[in-house]
């Protein structure tokens, strides 16, 4: 019915506050609080954040903001933003006018009439986070963006009233040890801290920080915190356990702080230095103790060289193209070992700029990067001189031109061409040929692979140790004879589900490999005389059709 309030009437507080909730502007909610003094009063217990401008009488804000939104998890406040408070809402309400006045008139009965004050009463002071910890009790996180009057007064009386903080970013405040000290000690719960531009704390300061919350940290910024020095850095590497993220600027920490970060932070995933008296043996620590690292960003390192990168792994990393390989093929020169996996960005650009300048390349391993063709790897056969170990799983553009090069080019000691099913028989032969140290070879699910390739790498290849033939149609028992006649050293054959080798085929390979250790093949094809024959040196694994 006309001027009848259906929503008032039928909806409980409740389900009001969580449809108030679902609105995702402020634009939104502001209107939503117009509606009536109601729904004014349900949208100030639905705000769960406040962004301030710290200008503009901060402290009278916060003061004000507390009084009328309780349930606030977050507050971020930036001295670089504006505010202006709301005229309208007095206007509407002489309730909310008063109360504003009110506080007008008491903050300005607390002011001295100096330029000095004057000009700090548009700057949040610790008064003001006095009353963010006094009215947000169920604060969770909380930024204080160059609000420069604040010191370690208001953090204590802040951390000792909110217990339940969980990230603190403290950029630009003139924070001292004590303060510190007492967050740590009260914010157990305290994942994220941000201490960038902190010009006065100390080591002190950050060993009692996360002496009392470090094993909950699990990210800290120190940038241009000049005096911070691997004293801290010792501390957070034997307590701060969970750390993912560390951000790191000073002239005063050297490889010792490094190297305790590596040690005692395994699962680091962002690491961001600027520290010019580290060394390359800061950063090797770092390689292979943080084996979780996604990020590692380095700037103004004097004394780092070449030698800061000799492995890269990029797995599953569909937004990297060529031109971060190519950047790569230029500058790490002593990269020994490049793993790509699932990387569809990436083709044969990338691996022959890593090619041509990373010619100490030993170990490339490329797995189901459908870019990667002939011309990168005939590119790789051409200067990576050095290379014994290459896999290319699942490159289905990768064709027998390609294994020629590498024949002709590489001294290969492991091959792993599984799934590239365009390689036949003239790939394996130049393999054969050309890589007489061969002892690991996977060549299964190769539909166009025959004998012919079996009988030249027992000819080529009597290193040979463990081969892999599995899905292999058109190998025979022919073929599989060939090879092991010649290869004596043999320790472990693969080759199930290959259709042409019977019972005989599997027969041969244990009777004529003095060393085999292992044999997968599907149990029908051993016969009763093999398993016998084979008695405790077989190992083999059967599987039924």
């Amino acid at each position: 019915m006309r001027g009848h309030d259906w929503i008032n009437t039928c909806l409980p507080d409740d389900l009001i506050l969580e449809i108030l909730r679902r609105v995702d502007s402020k634009a939104s909610h502001d209107s939503c609080s117009l509606v009536c003094k109601r729904w004014l009063r349900l949208e100030r217990l639905s705000r769960t954040t406040l962004r301030i401008g710290a200008s503009g009488s901060p402290d009278l804000f916060v003061m004000l903001l507390a009084q009328r939104f309780v349930n606030v998890k977050a507050v971020h406040i930036d001295e670089r933003l504006s505010i202006s408070l709301p005229v309208n809402v007095g206007k509407r309400r002489g309730r909310d006018e008063n109360s504003l006045t009110s506080l007008k008139v008491h903050y300005a009965a607390e002011k001295s009439g100096s330029e000095e004050e004057d000009c700090e009463s548009f700057c949040l002071t610790d008064a003001g986070l006095t009353a963010v910890a006094d009215g947000f009790s169920k604060l969770e996180k909380l930024s204080l963006i160059w609000c420069s009057n604040v010191t370690s007064l208001g953090i204590m009386s802040l951390a000792q009233k909110c217990s339940f903080l969980k990230s603190l970013d403290l950029q630009g405040c003139y924070v001292g040890d004590q303060g510190l000290a007492v967050v740590g000690k009260c914010c157990k719960q305290l994942e994220d801290l941000n201490l960038r531009f902190c010009e006065s704390l100390t080591d002190a300061g950050l060993v009692d920080l996360v002496t009392g919350c470090g094993k909950s940290l699990k990210s800290l910024g120190m940038a241009a915190c000049a005096r911070i020095t691997d004293k801290s850095l010792e501390a957070v590497g034997s307590q701060c356990k969970s750390l993912e993220n560390l951000s790191l600027d000073s002239e005063f920490i050297r490889n010792k702080g490094i190297l305790a970060i590596a040690q005692g932070c395994p699962l680091l995933k962002v690491l961001k230095l600027q520290c010019i008296n580290v060394t390359d043996r800061a950063l090797i620590a770092v390689g292979v103790s943080c084996l979780s690292l996604e990020m590692l960003a380095l700037r103004s390192f004097q004394q780092f060289t070449d030698e800061r990168l000799t492995e890269l792994a990029l797995l599953y990393c569909q937004r990297i193209g060529n031109f971060a390989l190519h950047e790569v093929g230029k500058g790490c020169k002593y990269l020994q070992a490049l793993h790509l996996v699932d990387c569809s960005s990436i083709g044969d650009e990338a691996i022959c700029s890593i090619a041509k300048g990373c010619r100490n390349l030993k170990k490339l391993h490329i797995r189901r990067c459908y870019e990667v063709g002939n011309k990168g790897i005939i590119a790789v056969g051409e200067h990576c001189h050095s290379l014994t170990d290459l896999s290319l799983r699942f490159c289905d553009r990768v064709r027998d031109e390609a294994l020629i090069a590498i024949g002709q080019g590489c001294p290969l000691q492991h091959l792993n061409v599984s799934g590239c099913n365009q390689i036949g028989d003239a790939g394996i032969l130049a393999i054969a040929r050309g890589c007489p140290q061969l002892t690991y070879l996977d060549v299964s699910v190769l539909q166009n692979l025959g004998d012919m390739a079996l009988a030249e790498l027992g000819e080529g290849c009597p290193l040979l140790k463990d081969i892999v033939l599995s899905h292999c149609h058109q190998i025979t028992d022919v073929g599989l004879s060939h090879l092991v006649k010649k290869c004596q050293m043999l320790e472990s054959c693969h080759m199930v589900y290959c259709p042409s080798i019977t019972a005989a085929g599997v027969a041969t390979v244990v009777s004529s490999c003095p060393n085999i250790k292992k044999v997968l093949v599907e149990k029908w094809k051993v016969s009763p005389r093999t398993k016998r024959r084979a008695g405790s040196v077989l190992s083999y694994l059967c599987v039924d059709l």
